[in-house]
């Protein structure tokens, strides 16, 4: 069995939560289809209900059966998630977590969603967790936060929000060019990046950084939009030279 993961005790404290929510026949159809294992006799006199034995069996089962243990891993969430009622999921995710099961496994349709946006790294370091946990509103912040922070690096300025942005990224006092600024198109260019990053803090950094996200809400695909917007700011702040006017 694994070192790192308690199977006996998620056997025991999974059955427990779940015993009067399905049945053996159900318990026993989830396994055969997702554990894909044989199911061994584990007695436990501590243990009462039926259904709750049952899924300590094959949990245990699955902890002693060879396979790859991120496989085994895979198995063991899925297997959960199927006997576990809507109502019911953000429980047996906490619970999963608490017991050192990988959250790529748990969060992998978020997970798949984030990455398919192909985010800049920083986005992705900020805020990847915090997406697939349904925190949108602190991922978003994160990163908008690691935007700010990154830019006042590499333009060397003390300055903070909208007043840094307006000031740095400005097409003819600017510090951080992405264009040679020479033609009208250079200078728009340039421009609407310093519009872009500025707005970025006053709509979106300022408002998660004073408000509580219970009363300034952000969804999924808002959060997802405003950290499509931030990784492409990343991607011109990688491309932007330093030029002390």
């Amino acid at each position: 069995m694994s070192t790192e993961i308690n199977f006996r005790l998620i056997a025991t404290q999974i059955g427990d939560a779940l015993k009067y929510s399905t049945s053996v026949n159900s318990i026993d159809r989830a396994a055969y289809s997702i554990l894909k294992i044989n199911k061994e006799e584990f007695p436990n006199p501590s243990i009462t209900s039926v259904r709750a034995q049952c899924l300590y069996n094959w949990i245990l089962s699955l902890a002693k059966t060879s396979m790859e243990s991120t496989e085994r891993l895979k198995r063991l969430v899925d297997f959960c998630f199927e006997l576990t009622p809507e109502e019911y999921k953000r429980s047996t995710i906490e619970f999963l977590e608490r017991n050192n099961c990988p959250y790529n496994l748990i969060y992998k349709d978020g997970i798949d969603e984030f990455l398919k946006r192909n985010f800049h790294a920083e986005v992705n370091k900020h805020s990847q967790r915090l997406f697939v946990q349904e925190n949108y509103f602190h991922a978003v912040f994160e990163s908008a936060k690691a935007f700010n922070k990154d830019v006042k690096t590499k333009s060397l300025n003390e300055k903070d929000g909208q007043p840094l942005m307006l000031n740095v990224w400005a097409s003819e006092s600017g510090v951080l060019k992405v264009t040679p600024c020479q033609s009208q198109t250079d200078k728009d260019f340039q421009d609407g990046i310093k519009f872009i990053s500025g707005g970025l803090m006053s709509a979106i950094r300022n408002p998660t950084a004073h408000e509580p996200a219970i009363t300034w809400p952000i969804n999924r695909q808002d959060c997802l939009d405003i950290l499509s917007l931030i990784s492409f700011l990343y991607r011109q702040l990688d491309k932007a030279v330093y030029f002390k006017s």
